[in-house]
């Protein structure tokens, strides 16, 4: 069985997937002003100073997700969406291992144990994370293969 090539996408497939793209861009530019207010607004009393020690790698992850959505606007084969997102989730992956390490939290005024709720959290977010990894690379490499 010979290696079939994809099809030209079609321009209208990339006007469909162009709304997704603005709701992303919104979507993290309003987590970039949250992630870099929360402090200030004091509305996490669990959320201690220890979240700046993980704010400018959260913040790396966030700009980079605008700048791909950025880029999916005016070109997007699954290629090239392919290796944007494993280097996001690559990204994601640190984010969620620093928040791990660093574990910006204190739960200590409640009686239930939020601190291994939130742990939990955290890792079935790295785990989740790592398989869209995989997912994308297996994208990306299937995009490449369909070459000519």
């Amino acid at each position: 069985m010979g290696v079939q090539t994809a099809a030209p996408e079609h321009p209208k497939r990339r006007r469909s997937k162009r709304p997704g793209y603005v709701i992303a861009i919104l979507v993290n530019i309003a987590l970039l002003v949250v992630a870099n207010s929360i402090l200030e607004w004091n509305v996490l009393p669990f959320l201690t100073q220890d979240f700046t020690r993980v704010l400018a790698l959260l913040n790396v992850s966030l700009s980079a997700t605008i700048a791909a959505n950025l880029a999916f606007l005016f070109f997007d084969p699954d290629w090239f969406t392919g290796l944007c997102g494993m280097v996001l989730a690559a990204i994601g992956i640190a984010v969620g291992v620093l928040f791990l390490a660093v574990f910006p939290f204190d739960f200590s005024a409640y009686s239930f144990d939020w601190a291994l709720v939130a742990k939990v959290l955290i890792i079935l977010g790295i785990v989740g994370t790592s398989i869209g990894f995989i997912a994308e690379t297996v994208k990306l490499l299937r995009a490449l293969a369909r070459r000519p």
